[in-house]
């Protein structure tokens, strides 16, 4: 039988690995917490899901970074308030982690034109499709993409980094001689923490 884990029974541990983790996620494409799933509540009060790209992780600050479409949904289920939970789950290391937190969009500041700049030709031609992602089409191929260009400002306007302030961790860690689960939860500019039943 493996080893346990050196977080096994330390909650400081625990934290710094699912802040380890992100890290590595916005890092590594190959990482399941590359893709974590955020979720919005839209208008009328519904749940909305879907995958993200972490760009971004900042243990800390508290901070996580993806990037959206200004013309989404998401983008207006953020600008209308709607808290972000966030879950990802790695089979190989037997990790769950929940996050609960308020997310800003950022269109026009310095952060958003850094993440921009930052950000690969392949994947700003994405904020240049038109028409605007959920618009309904007559065929699946019914829209039209920028070319691809290093240099190319074309999405600009559609761009936004969307950056969560992490309230809460929930982490998870499965092992057949017992389960682990600790709760991390923002208390002004620190943290209060907890084990609490898987």
């Amino acid at each position: 039988m493996p080893p346990l884990p050196p977080f096994y029974d330390d909650l400081a541990a625990f934290r710094a690995e699912a802040w380890r983790r992100l890290a590595e996620g916005a890092e590594t494409g190959r990482s399941p917490f590359h893709t974590p799933a955020l979720a919005t509540v839209d208008a009328r009060g519904q749940p909305r899901l879907r995958t993200v790209v972490l760009r971004a992780a900042d243990g800390a600050g508290g901070t996580l970074r993806f990037h959206c479409d200004a013309r989404s949904d998401k983008a207006r289920e953020i600008e209308a308030g709607s808290g972000a939970a966030l879950h990802v789950y790695d089979a190989g290391a037997k990790l769950q982690l929940r996050i609960e937190g308020t997310a800003r969009l950022h269109r026009d500041d310095a952060l958003a034109e850094a993440a921009w700049t930052g950000s690969r030709a392949m994947s700003r031609v994405c904020y240049g499709v038109d028409p605007a992602p959920g618009t309904p089409l007559a065929l699946g191929d019914a829209y039209s993409m920028p070319d691809e260009s290093p240099d190319s400002r074309i999405g600009r306007e559609n761009f936004s980094a969307v950056v969560v302030r992490v309230m809460r961790l929930d982490l998870l860690y499965l092992d057949r001689r017992g389960h682990r689960r600790a709760v991390f939860s923002r208390e002004g500019e620190g943290w209060t923490e907890r084990w609490v039943a898987p």
